[in-house]
């Protein structure tokens, strides 16, 4: 008898476990749609929503002059590829959230631009290519963007558009060419400011009411500029077209405009336009890269305007900016690589900086390191 009572007992359980799970999967297949697994119960039950972070961290590669025009456009049609240039560190220039570089040639259909001509513009297609290299944002205050007037200016900024690709320094007129450009990744928020040296183009190259043109150097401009989006950026980065050609050390001017931009509250200055790779300073804590070099250009008729650097920014909420340094060395007239042990040494020498007393260096990368 006693085991007869605890058979029955066992059966009522089972009885109701079954009628509990049936009335939840009916309950819960009206409204969600599926059918509870008595094995998994409690582990559904329990499961709790996942919670996705933001990523705290956001990455730049900065570049220096791109130069798509002359020599660089030859090669282009020789090999009937626009993506020619971009092709030995298109994996690294992919492997950052976005980059950045000084575009030294507008984009316009035209005629040839043949070798020693010193005035540029590069074929319409490539800022795809420029794109596809994860460039988002580009300088374009320079001495050569103007090169066909306002329809060349027009063009290339329209073209870019087409891309997503954003620019700076240069516009329909003043207001628009000294307008910052702001970009934000992983609710970061970046603001760059472009300008251009008026000590290395024609006068009638700047901006004007009612012209097009680019954004010239101007320590006021560029101080009202900065307290305007200081409070609404997590990171104001400064990029000045300016400098000796080939000269590895800074100028005055360069070096006046740079710290001026950090007193008013900048967080990095990127330069560009002496073809060589000058010297790195840290100022007030915060980091000066006078000149990049050459990224792609035809000047290969001198070690120094082969080489260029790649510096690869790690940005973080708290304020913090690492870097690593990459490097380059240009062949055939258009085509930067990796430079090896030997020649890295040689173009790290020339920026005259001690990283090792550096906490936020990262590492050098050469040839041999990729490999």
């Amino acid at each position: 008898m006693k085991n007869f009572k605890q058979i029955i007992f066992f059966i009522i359980i089972a009885i109701s476990i079954i009628f509990c799970i049936f009335y939840l999967s009916k309950k819960n297949s009206k409204s969600e749609n599926f059918i509870i697994d008595p094995l998994n119960l409690i582990e559904k039950i329990s499961v709790k929503p996942k919670i996705e972070e933001t990523p705290k961290q956001v990455s730049m590669i900065a570049v220096g002059d791109i130069m798509l025009s002359r020599g660089v456009a030859s090669k282009i049609k020789k090999y009937k590829n626009f993506d020619y240039p971009f092709l030995n560190l298109k994996e690294i220039l992919k492997s950052t959230n976005f980059n950045f570089a000084n575009l030294e040639s507008p984009i316009i259909a035209g005629r040839a631009i043949n070798t020693g001509q010193m005035i540029f513009r590069a074929d319409p297609g490539i800022e795809k290519n420029l794109r596809e290299s994860n460039f988002q944002i580009l300088s374009l205050a320079n001495n050569h963007i103007p090169n066909f007037g306002d329809q060349g200016i027009k063009n290339t900024i329209e073209l870019l558009n087409n891309e997503n690709i954003l620019s700076c320094g240069a516009g329909e007129n003043e207001i628009i060419a000294y307008t910052p450009t702001h970009i934000e990744i992983n609710k970061i928020k970046f603001t760059f400011l472009c300008f251009n040296d008026s000590d290395v183009v024609p006068l009638n190259y700047k901006a004007g009411v009612t012209n097009y043109g680019t954004a010239f150097m101007d320590i006021k401009k560029l101080q009202e500029s900065i307290k305007i989006v200081r409070e609404n950026s997590d990171f104001v980065i400064v990029s000045m077209h300016s400098g000796t050609e080939y000269v590895n050390d800074p100028n005055k001017r360069q070096i006046e405009f740079a710290h001026s931009a950090i007193d008013a509250g900048a967080d990095l200055i990127m330069g560009h336009h002496p073809h060589v790779v000058q010297t790195i300073e840290k100022y007030q804590d915060k980091y000066i890269f006078y000149s990049l070099g050459n990224f792609i250009f035809d000047q290969m008729w001198s070690q120094e305007t082969k080489e260029g650097l790649i510096v690869k920014f790690i940005f973080e909420k708290n304020k913090n900016i690492q870097f690593l340094i990459i490097p380059t060395i240009i062949e055939d007239y258009s085509q930067p690589r990796f430079a090896n042990e030997k020649e890295s040494a040689k173009i790290l020498k020339r920026l005259k900086y001690d990283t090792s007393k550096d906490l936020n260096f990262l590492e050098y990368i050469n040839e041999k390191k990729v490999d």
